[in-house]
């Protein structure tokens, strides 16, 4: 795949490639051309769920705030790796909200496209996601909102290892944490 220099998280069936300016700006234009950068099939209902165009303007207003340093702290591609007769397939977004604060939290969100649903790849995208936020010693807790009818999202953050935390920020919403363990990085 070409994506240079990028950093990038392999999972097991993924590669997670953390997007650059350059990728937003082609996705707002196009998402085939998002693909042609990832050199990945782009599924016809991209982008999927909450990942919408407000989202991409969004993260790449934060990205251009604040330059390299950012890399890594907002959105992230899920590739499915190709495999026999299967091609390298974009088929999730996720990501944070930006860095961790002084508290050390930071937030996470995450979505995949229709068709991929179902099958393990948004536990995966979560899992590595986490992986990745707590090779930072900066993080000390991952959080993530969901719906309260949402229970597709509330088991993939479950199956991830986090425990639900009250109620969200938005009128019917939950909140979900992730605590690092004392002396354990990712």
């Amino acid at each position: 795949m070409s994506t240079g220099k990028q950093l990038q998280r392999v999972t097991e069936r993924l590669l997670l490639v953390a997007a650059t300016p350059d990728h937003l700006r082609a996705e707002l234009e196009s998402p085939l051309k998002l693909g042609a950068l990832l050199d990945a099939d782009v599924p016809s209902d991209w982008p999927p769920g909450e990942y919408d165009r407000k989202a991409q303007e969004f993260f790449l207003d934060r990205m251009e705030q604040a330059g390299p340093p950012a890399a890594g702290w907002y959105v992230w591609y899920a590739v499915l790796r190709p495999e026999d007769q299967t091609p390298a397939t974009l088929l999730g977004a996720g990501g944070f909200l930006g860095p961790p604060g002084a508290s050390g939290e930071i937030e996470i969100g995450f979505s995949v496209s229709r068709g991929w649903r179902g099958r393990g790849f948004a536990g995966e995208l979560v899992s590595g996601l986490v992986r990745q936020a707590l090779s930072d010693s900066r993080v000390t807790r991952v959080v993530a909102h969901t719906g309260e009818g949402n229970a597709a999202s509330r088991s993939v953050l479950e199956g991830a290892g986090f425990q639900p935390a009250g109620a969200g920020t938005d009128p019917g919403s939950l909140r979900y944490e992730l605590h690092r363990t004392p002396g354990k990085g990712a």
